[in-house]
């Protein structure tokens, strides 16, 4: 873990490429650190430096500064800048900050700095964050080391960027919108600083709350899922996302991969470690500032106290889609609402107080709600009608809430009219929304975040032991060196029963003969098809025959395939025909694997079959850390979950056979890195036990 503490609370700070022109970076840099307070010693570094910058002596190096210096932040050309990061090493500086653009982000000799910067960074042991960025703020040390316009106001969260347009703008809303910060980060090109080196600081930070991310790129997938998985047991981490994974964005060829949407990748280790992803900007912020002044729900039971019936309905209606609960009121809790609501009202949830709900209405309202032991959350809700008083309504909410430790989130539907109401409300950190279906999203995100913080992470990948890697590896190994990418069936299916997963005896036949062996040991009826990695859609030019039923059959179905397959594909020599045993229908599903570039196997479970694309029933989760909830969870996520449970009277399949298929398929992709892609479709699956059919394994 990096020592980031000169980043944040430096005893003295030098700014090389100070200035004392007005709108240069190097001056916007120093009178930053002047105006914010900051208590340590600012040193001004230009080579053309006489006398004095902004006040404060100037330097022409930073080897003639008479003191230690802790912090760097430099503002120079592209091209000075490596030499004098080998002065800062000299000098015993330890963490520098490269406002400078010019490096990988525009190619060319600019990649070959970038890296030579990071051989410096290694060579000196400094932490370098940038180049390319805003730079970093701390509003509590207090710390202004960036170029931004304002220094925003003291608060809970934390916000890393990697972009330094975004971090500007954040910034400049915040202040329009009272949202306080603790820490702001630029992260610009990450060339040895990166967002995983930052959060991991910002987990023992008492001053951060909760930690939001806007990242273009993720390095290291291993160690940020290592890092994440610890850090959001200790504080939540809410991440906006851009682009798409590499993954996703590559053609491929198995089921598995052509279900995958572009973002698969980056979906499953995000919930495989614990962060929370937010799809836009203001859904950050909204998550950001609820976690920032609530406590979390224990559990999923919501009350609704509205002044306006359309209102609740609509929250009732997106508290049912995000599978929350719409909370049942006791009979006692009625009663006692019933002395406080008009006859005219509702004192059933959504309660409803009628739009001409004074102050003590509201404030009664909500402390007999949250003394329901079975309300977890509660939702207030208002429209501006004419008899509405904002303020006081404002003041009575601030009031009830103070006898509990549930959190409420208020919905103003309004503009102008809750303003004031809005401010009260925010300082009492009681979070505000516009609308009622903002308010349940964000209930939603809190309580997943009360799981993920009570989840046992465990893998269950350990407890498979009864594997043969030897065997497997002997077969890949082979296909490896025989410049192949990918096994044929005979071999996908002695790969599969070195780990156990259950299939459908398959062997290779080189001769008519072999096969009519083959297919009477292992008993008729029994499928051949033709044996090439290099024949793509084999049933399309005849070279699938299933309910094979006699040897004499098997034989002369050997020599047709082969016959057809010579006929389609001149150029290509098979390695035989593949003799399957046929198997009784089941419920058909696919398991498969995808490999990330970032975070490695990522396993699909859904609906199997020829219907497998366009169905696209299919839920991937990452196979790194994978447990039986997790899996138990990925089932429940497919409709095809609801056939193996029974339905309309059919009796249940195994499920328990499927999600052992699940673990040995994410074990074997673990242990082997050179498995790109895998593909089981169909798996059938039986009242008792399963067995795969078609295994695709391509490395």
């Amino acid at each position: 873990m990096k020592d980031l503490t000169g980043l944040f609370n430096p005893k003295s700070v030098a700014v090389i490429g100070a200035s004392n022109q007005e709108g240069k970076i190097g001056y916007i840099v120093v009178d930053n650190l002047k105006k914010c307070g900051y208590p340590g010693e600012i040193y001004p570094v230009n080579t053309k430096a006489d006398g004095e910058i902004l006040g404060l002596k100037a330097y022409k190096s930073v080897l003639d500064i008479p003191g230690d210096v802790d912090l760097v932040v430099m503002s120079i050309p592209a091209r000075f800048v490596n030499d004098t990061l080998r002065q800062c090493g000299e000098k015993g500086v330890t963490d520098v900050i490269t406002l400078t653009a010019g490096f990988k982000e525009v190619g060319g000799e600019g990649v070959k700095l970038e890296e030579e910067m990071a051989d410096i960074a290694k060579e000196y042991n400094m932490n370098i964050q940038g180049p390319n960025c805003l730079g970093s703020l701390d509003t509590y040390t207090p710390l202004n080391a960036s170029f931004a316009q304002e220094m925003p106001e003291a608060g809970n969260i934390a916000f890393v960027s990697q972009s330094g347009a975004m971090t500007v703008a954040i910034l400049d809303w915040s202040l329009s919108e009272g949202i306080g910060f603790s820490k702001v980060v630029s992260l610009g090109n990450k060339v040895d600083v990166s967002e995983i080196d930052v959060i991991e600081e910002l987990a023992d930070d008492d001053e951060t709350k909760v930690i939001l991310g806007y990242l273009e790129g993720i390095s290291e997938g291993d160690r940020f899922l290592e890092v994440m998985r610890r850090v959001t047991k200790q504080k939540p981490v809410i991440i906006l996302k851009s682009g798409s994974s590499q993954a996703g964005a590559k053609a491929v060829s198995s089921h598995t991969g052509s279900l995958a949407g572009n973002d698969f990748a980056f979906d499953a280790a995000f919930e495989n470690c614990g962060v929370m992803r937010a799809r836009s900007m203001q859904d950050l912020f909204d998550y950001g500032l609820a976690f920032s002044k609530s406590e979390l729900p224990k559990g999923k039971n919501i009350a609704v106290v509205t002044n306006a019936g359309g209102g609740g309905v609509l929250t009732a209606d997106k508290i049912e889609e995000l599978g929350l609960e719409l909370a049942e009121l006791s009979d006692e809790t009625k009663d006692k609402l019933k002395e406080v609501i008009p006859d005219e009202g509702s004192v059933n949830n959504p309660v409803d107080v009628l739009g001409d709900a004074p102050p003590e209405r509201y404030e009664k309202t909500l402390e007999i709600i949250l003394q329901e032991p079975e309300i977890d959350s509660v939702i207030i809700m208002a429209c501006p009608t004419a008899s509405y008083k904002a303020g006081e309504v404002g003041d009575a909410i601030v009031k009830a809430k103070e006898t509990s430790d549930k959190p409420i989130i208020v919905v103003n539907m309004g503009g102008p009219a809750f303003e004031e109401e809005n401010v009260t409300l925010r300082k009492a950190s009681i979070p505000t929304t516009i609308f009622p279906e903002t308010a349940v999203n964000i209930l939603q995100m809190m309580e997943r975040y009360a799981t993920i913080k009570a989840e046992d992470q465990q893998s269950c990948l350990d407890q498979i032991t009864d594997v043969d890697y030897d065997a497997a590896a002997k077969i890949i190994n082979k296909a490896i060196d025989e410049g192949r990418n990918a096994l044929i069936g005979s071999e996908a299916y002695q790969v599969a029963k070195a780990y156990n997963i259950s299939a459908a005896p398959i062997v290779l036949a080189t001769s008519a003969q072999e096969a009519a062996d083959a297919a009477e040991e292992m008993g008729f009826p029994v499928v051949l098809k033709i044996a090439s990695d290099k024949i793509l859609h084999k049933t399309d030019i005849g070279g699938v025959v299933v309910n094979v039923q006699t040897k004499d059959e098997a034989e002369n179905t050997y020599n047709e395939i082969i016959r057809k397959a010579k006929e389609a594909h001149p150029d290509i020599t098979p390695d035989g025909v593949e003799v399957q045993k046929m198997m009784p229908s089941g419920h058909e599903v696919l398991v498969g694997m995808l490999r990330d570039a970032q975070f490695g196997p990522i396993i699909g479970f859904g609906m199997g079959g020829i219907y497998v694309n366009l169905i696209n029933d299919v839920c991937f989760k990452l196979g790194s850390g994978i447990n039986d909830e997790v899996i138990d969870d990925q089932i429940d996520s497919t409709k095809i979950s609801k056939l193996l449970k029974g339905y309309r009277g059919d009796n249940p399949s195994d499920i328990d056979a499927v999600k052992d298929t699940i673990k040995r398929v994410a074990k074997l992709t673990m242990d082997f890195p050179e498995i790109k892609e895998l593909d089981i479709n169909p798996v059938f699956v039986y009242e008792d036990g399963c067995s795969a059919l078609d295994i695709k394994i391509t490395l």
